[in-house]
């Protein structure tokens, strides 16, 4: 009898509790990207298409037998609402005098502008016996690349507009971009990637944007200012020879996914608000 009485009264108790309310349901409009099917760069399989659940298998499958490796998963939530997704991953695995380090790093939108992948970066610390000729670096990026837009300053730049890589008139092969990669970049070249309308270089927009925080928030000025729709950098800077490569950085960029997914976001956020405080629906009274 007692262990009735005991389950009636939970029974009413938990009759008396609010109904849980349904997770909010998100319906995800994909963001619009710099790059297209047929020309869509990538670092290590992770492109600005990539989900943040593909990226992370990469990531996994990349680190797997690197017992050392720091990970740093970053769960956001959508708004004030249960939904919980991947806002950016990166997977730190340390160099040392005998071996090559390497941080892989991905920031992505929110579920709403379908999570995808705006701001993706690879470094890479060779250990000094293992530091690799540029004149393979250089091969081996423009091999998977193609020819850059402009070279200089230790870099090789890869700027996107329209579907396409940005020329200034210099047609690099791999023996050219070896003979400028250590020069400044050449200033008559340079002008060319600013815009006629004041829009700023992507150079710089690179630049800035590695210094900043990988938000969205963060990065949108900087992309909706850059005089394009997308970059690839790859710096190269020498080791223990001049002839050596100590640390390569891959840094690709999305900066039309960033605007598009931002203004996405912000919609979806607004919405959600919306929902959670409806506006009063009542009619004036008859006067």
């Amino acid at each position: 009898m007692l262990r009735r009485g005991l389950f009636a009264s939970l029974t009413m108790i938990l009759a008396s509790l609010p109904a849980a309310s349904p997770a909010y349901d998100i319906k995800p409009r994909d963001s619009a990207s710099a790059f297209t099917a047929k020309m869509r760069p990538d670092i290590l399989g992770i492109s600005t298409d990539s989900t943040a659940e593909s990226a992370r298998a990469i990531f996994e499958a990349t680190f797997k037998d690197r017992v050392a490796t720091r990970t740093d998963i970053r769960q956001q939530k959508f708004g004030n609402t249960a939904v919980s997704y991947i806002a950016a991953l990166t997977f730190d695995f340390p160099s040392g005098p005998k071996q090559t380090g390497e941080v892989l790093s991905t920031s992505f939108s929110s579920p709403a502008s379908a999570n995808r992948a705006y701001f993706i970066a690879r470094n890479l610390t060779f250990a000094q016996d293992q530091q690799p000729s540029k004149t393979e670096m250089i091969k081996q990026v423009m091999d998977k690349y193609g020819a850059p837009t402009i070279v200089g300053d230790q870099h090789l730049y890869y700027i996107y507009r329209a579907g396409k890589i940005v020329s200034v008139g210099a047609k690099y092969k791999e023996v050219t971009a070896l003979e400028a990669i250590d020069r400044p970049l050449d200033p008559r070249a340079a002008i060319k990637l600013d815009g006629a309308d004041g829009r700023g270089s992507c150079v710089a927009a690179v630049k800035r944007s590695q210094a900043r925080e990988k938000t969205l928030l963060a990065m949108l000025n900087e992309a909706r200012a850059a005089n394009c729709d997308g970059t690839l950098s790859v710096q190269l800077t020498p080791g223990v020879a001049p002839d050596r490569i100590g640390h390569a950085q891959f840094t690709l960029l999305d900066f039309k996914r960033i605007v598009s997914a931002a203004t996405i976001d912000g919609d979806a956020l607004a919405a959600e608000m919306k929902e959670r405080n409806p506006m009063p629906q009542g009619n004036a009274p008859k006067l």
